[in-house]
Order: structure tokens, then C-alpha cells, then sequence
């Protein structure tokens, strides 16, 4: 798939579908439990997202809404596809990364089945935005991005980066910031974000590539040390972390945003319901206050400027992973 077939899709990927064919069961949604698969394990950033919004849903939908971390297959690959087969009525959910668009490229890049295709889902709204940071120990020898990459210049494939598994958010990130800086680093993939993070605090790789609220608490503890910053601008919660843009890498710019999607064709009355109860959660004082606690401001979006939004950057990212080519 071109950059233009992939905009294409992406743009007609449906907001508001036909009407459920009963609207007294319409009306009465949700009547019972609602399903949030997350596919990551717990402590990356979907789940630093679902957690938050879940809870505002079930204030707000008068039901439990229950996340399920569903991990498996690389970069989320199971529970994503898991949440695409489910049936349309609004009890199964999906909060997961921007790496939905990319997994399908990846499996067409080895000439596998695709698990699924994006235009499986509907976006009900964007929740997080935050840049990729490139993160270390506290006890690495790197102070700056720039001891990082003459570092490792003279080692090349000798540093060891995790990530959440092969073209997700923070394999694509690292290897974007590699190929820019001219340099080869050792990949080490993991189940999600979680446990990437676990292997660079006990030592078991010495880099990664995640978003500020899954860092922020480990850098606050002194933990670890962060020399870059994928995005366009500084942060506020690291504002004296430098862009990899004002070092010189223009070509790295990555975000790890985390949304909310249902099934593509998920009846207009329920994800009109879903739309309002999300407009309602991404004002919520409790939600504000988790995401800022963890280092991620909201960065709200309804469905049609989600849904270009989605379109914008997954072109982008699928050509970073033509770039990356094949990696295991």
C-alpha cells in the first residue's frame, strides 16, 4: 500500500455508521460490562491511558468498563486484532498506540497474514499525544545525546535498546533516531512497554524509547537519565531535555499517542453515546490530574479530527518502517 492508498483508507476509516436496527436497544446502552482491551501489559502508555478513562466511563456509562491487557505478537499485534474481530455493539473497546497502522505494514513487509487492517476501526477520540524520549540509567556513562552517539559510533550493534516489539511505537522511534544519527544499536524486543521498561532499570538493555509519563516517575526517583526528545518542542515535564531537532537529527519527530477506537462498523447511536461520554471524560478533574501526575497532558480529540489525525501520522510512520526495512 502507497502513501496515497493509506491516506485514502485512513480518511475513510467511518465515523458514524447506520443506525442500530432496534433504537429502544440503542437507548438502553450500556446494559452490561464493557470490555477496554489494551493491548500491551500493564505500565506503558496505553495502559497509563485506559486506567484513568475507564474509571470516568463507568462514572459516566453507569456500567464497569474493565480493561483487559491482551498482549501478544509484536508491537500489540494480538490484542489489536482481538478488538477488530469482536462484535460491533460498543461492549468491546480499544485504547492502543500509534503503532495500529504500522503492524499491518510490517506483516505485509514479511509477506505474513495481516492480523488486521485499520480500516477495522473507528476512532472515538484521541486521549494522549506525547513525544517519544530516548531514556538511560542514571548510571550510564551518557549525559547527552551527543556522548549517546559517539558512543555509539565507536560500538556499533554493541548498545542494547528494548522495546515494546518489532514496529511498535518505540522500535520505529529508536531506529528513527539511529538511521538519522548515523548510528547501529542492538534491538531487543519485549511483550510492551512495561516490561522493556523493567529490562532497562534492572540492566538488561541500556536504552529505550518511551513516552514522559512512563518515565517521569523512574526520573523522579532518580533512576534514570533522558537525553532527547522526539518531538517538534521541548515538554513541560522535561522542559531542559533538548529535541533531537535542535541537536541536528531533523528527521526525528515521533509521537506515541494513545486513542480510543471501536469496530468500523459500530452502529451511529453507540458511538454517538461513546463520543459524548469521552468529551465528558477528557474534562474530568480526576483524569486531568492522573495524566498530568504521570507527565502526559491530555491532548483531546473527537472522532473527525482524530480520524484525520490518525491518517496524517500513520502515513508518516509506515514510511519510517519501509526505511527500517526488515528486523526481527
Amino acid at each position: 500500500m502507497d502513501r496515497r492508498d493509506l491516506l485514502r483508507a485512513a480518511a475513510a476509516l467511518p465515523l458514524l455508521r447506520a443506525a442500530w436496527p432496534d433504537p429502544a436497544f440503542a437507548q438502553a446502552y450500556p446494559a452490561r460490562n464493557i470490555t477496554m482491551i489494551v493491548p500491551f501489559p500493564a505500565g506503558g502508555q496505553a495502559d497509563l491511558a485506559a486506567r484513568p478513562v475507564a474509571m470516568a466511563l463507568e462514572r459516566i456509562l453507569g456500567k464497569p468498563v474493565i480493561v483487559d491487557n491482551r498482549a501478544g505478537g509484536g508491537g500489540g499485534s494480538v490484542g489489536n486484532a482481538a478488538a477488530a474481530r469482536a462484535e460491533p455493539d460498543g461492549y468491546t473497546l480499544l485504547m492502543t498506540l500509534s503503532s495500529l497502522a504500522v503492524l499491518p505494514e510490517a506483516d505485509r513487509l514479511f509477506d505474513r497474514a495481516v492480523a488486521y487492517e485499520v480500516s477495522q476501526f473507528m476512532p472515538i477520540a484521541r486521549v494522549l499525544a506525547d513525544p517519544t524520549l530516548l531514556a538511560v540509567p542514571a548510571s550510564a556513562p551518557w549525559k547527552t545525546a551527543q556522548d549517546f552517539v559517539e558512543d555509539a559510533k565507536k560500538r556499533p550493534g554493541q548498545i542494547t535498546y528494548g522495546s515494546s516489539g518489532p514496529y511498535g511505537t518505540l522500535h520505529v522511534a529508536m531506529e528513527m533516531f539511529a538511521n538519522s544519527a548515523g548510528i547501529k544499536l542492538m534491538h531487543v524486543p519485549f511483550r510492551g512497554a512495561g516490561p522493556a521498561l523493567t529490562a532497562l532499570l534492572s540492566g538488561t538493555v541500556q536504552a529505550i524509547a518511551a513516552a514522559p509519563g512512563t518515565l517521569k516517575p523512574q526520573v523522579d526517583d532518580g533512576k534514570l537519565r533522558v537525553l532527547g526528545n522526539c518531538g517538534a518542542q521541548r515538554i513541560a515535564s522535561f522542559p531542559d531535555v533538548p529535541t533531537f531537532q535542535e541537536l541536528g537529527y531533523k528527521d526525528v519527530e515521533m509521537y506515541i499517542w494513545a486513542g480510543l477506537f471501536a469496530q468500523s462498523s459500530l452502529p451511529a447511536p453507540i458511538a454517538s453515546r461513546l463520543r459524548e461520554a469521552m468529551a465528558q471524560v477528557m474534562t474530568s478533574p480526576d483524569v486531568l490530574k492522573a495524566f498530568e501526575t504521570s507527565g502526559s497532558l491530555v491532548a483531546y480529540q473527537d472522532a473527525p479530527a482524530f480520524s484525520q489525525f490518525v491518517a496524517a501520522d500513520s502515513a508518516r510512520l509506515i514510511a519510517a518502517v519501509k526505511k527500517i526495512g526488515k528486523v526481527e
